[in-house]
């Protein structure tokens, strides 16, 4: 892709996601995020009403008086966005692939952030770590993100989300805010999300197609499967086929909701045929109470 058109591809999505964020998504991201993350501010003398569980108990011991340990919400998060970049994500049917979904969702989410004065950080990740981008504030780093969002071109075709989940750990120490965006055709990555889980506010956006869900019948197809490269002919017309389809898919989101909530951490699934400023609105509002 020429510069030019690049430009103009990055310049149409802020307008649209930068418009999505001010006007809605900032409030709701502030009340679902913000708030939840506390660092410790002072010691005060103890008062009525105060709750027991905040007493000091050192400085209590050396003043003979009773204090509490004073905390406030944290003024600024980072928010870590880990993006499926493999080639299932660029399967679409219906108006658009779910990387340019992926590509908006991340785009309302950075504005988001940033109008709360939070920094935002991205991983690339196929079956590896494709790329890393350290979290920083700022419109012009934000547009470098949608930049490399648009025009990234991954070495690899498969995934491995438990290899992205065990760099994240290692190479984020602060706590944040993470949204891993992919499909999640891709197993095995049940203890490397506990143990992120443990710092890390994790939220998993699925996103698929609803070709992906239920294989329509068309005859004996000509399929490539988009990880391996792999050709090979499908019968569509075979019930017991489109029955096995389904049940894979069925299967893998099945996994992906059961480990997610086993680490008490929250899910939203996007089908590609959906409006996802709805989703995601929705999901925020349930969150934000």
């Amino acid at each position: 892709m020429d510069t030019s058109e690049l430009l103009k591809k990055v310049r149409k999505i802020e307008i649209k996601t930068k418009g999505l964020s001010k006007q809605i998504f900032s409030g709701e991201y502030h009340s679902a995020f913000k708030g939840r993350g506390m660092s410790f501010s002072e010691v005060r003398s103890y008062q009525y009403g105060d709750d027991v569980r905040n007493i000091d108990w050192n400085v209590t011991a050396r003043t003979g008086e009773p204090h509490v340990k004073i905390f406030e919400e944290e003024r600024e998060l980072t928010v870590m966005l880990l993006i499926d970049v493999s080639q299932s994500a660029y399967f679409g049917t219906v108006n658009q692939f779910k990387q340019s979904i992926i590509t908006e969702i991340c785009a309302v989410l950075s504005f988001s952030a940033i109008q709360n004065n939070d920094k935002v950080g991205v991983i690339f990740f196929t079956s590896k770590i494709e790329k890393f981008i350290p979290p920083k504030k700022g419109r012009q780093h934000i547009l470098r993100i949608i930049r490399e969002l648009i025009d990234f071109h991954p070495e690899d075709r498969s995934t491995g989300l438990g290899e992205a989940l065990g760099y994240f750990t290692n190479v984020v120490k602060k706590r944040s805010i993470c949204f891993i965006l992919s499909d999640f055709m891709t197993r095995s990555y049940e203890t490397p999300l506990r143990i992120a889980a443990r710092r890390h506010d994790i939220v998993g956006v699925h996103l698929y197609d609803p070709k992906e869900q239920t294989l329509p019948n068309m005859g004996l197809v000509h399929a490539r499967d988009a990880e391996t490269g792999e050709l090979t002919w499908l019968d569509t017309s075979s019930a017991f086929l489109r029955k096995r389809y389904t049940s894979w898919f069925d299967e893998n989101l099945r996994y992906f909701k059961t480990t997610f909530a086993k680490s008490g951490l929250d899910t939203v699934s996007i089908c590609t045929d959906e409006n996802y400023v709805t989703s995601l609105l929705t999901f925020f509002k349930k969150r934000g109470r």
